[in-house]
C-alpha cells in the first residue's frame, strides 16, 4: 500500500482518495476506517485559531450566536463552520436533542436538571455549563429522557 500526501493550492479542503484496480477487502477496510474517523468528527477552531477534530463523544452542547455556531466540550469552546441545523443532522438524533431555537445538547452529558423554575428546565452539563430548555421543548426533552431511561441508555 502506498500513501501519498499532496499539498497544493488547487485544493480548497482536505480530500482523501483510495485508489486500486479492484474493490478488495483491504479497500473496504480502509474506506470504512476513514469514514469512522471523519464522519464522527466535527472540525472546530479554538480561540487561538488552532484547528481541532472534535469527537461526538466529547461534545456537550452546540449553540448559535448570530451567524456563528459554537461547540462546547469539557474543557474548551470551539467555533465551527456549519449552521446549527447542519450540525444537528451530522451529530444525529440519538444522543443530541434540540432544547431551544439556538441550542442542541448531548443528553448523555447532562449532569442534573432543575425543574423548579416555572415552565422551564435548567440543565447543568457535566462540565458545569448551565443552559435552559425553552418552554416549547420541555415536553420533547422529557419524552426523550423517559424513552432513553426505559431503554436503559441513560
Amino acid at each position: 500500500m502506498k500513501i501519498l500526501t499532496e499539498i497544493d493550492n488547487k485544493y480548497k479542503e482536505t480530500e482523501l482518495h483510495v485508489c486500486n484496480n479492484a474493490l478488495t477487502d483491504e479497500v473496504r477496510a480502509v474506506v470504512g476506517e476513514l469514514h469512522e474517523i471523519y464522519d464522527r468528527n466535527i472540525p472546530g477552531t479554538d480561540a487561538k485559531g488552532n484547528r481541532h477534530m472534535l469527537r461526538r463523544s466529547e461534545i456537550l452542547s452546540a449553540y448559535s450566536e448570530g451567524p456563528k455556531v459554537f461547540v462546547i466540550t469539557y474543557d474548551n469552546l470551539y467555533s465551527v463552520s456549519r449552521k446549527l441545523y447542519e450540525l444537528e443532522e451530522d451529530l444525529g438524533d440519538i444522543d443530541f436533542i434540540r432544547i431551544s431555537k439556538s441550542e442542541i445538547v448531548n443528553i448523555r452529558k447532562i449532569k442534573s436538571m432543575d425543574m423548579s423554575l416555572t415552565g422551564t428546565i435548567k440543565l447543568v452539563m457535566k462540565n458545569d455549563y448551565k443552559t435552559f430548555v425553552s418552554r416549547r421543548n420541555v415536553t420533547k426533552i422529557k419524552e426523550k429522557l423517559t424513552q432513553e431511561r426505559s431503554e436503559g441508555r441513560i
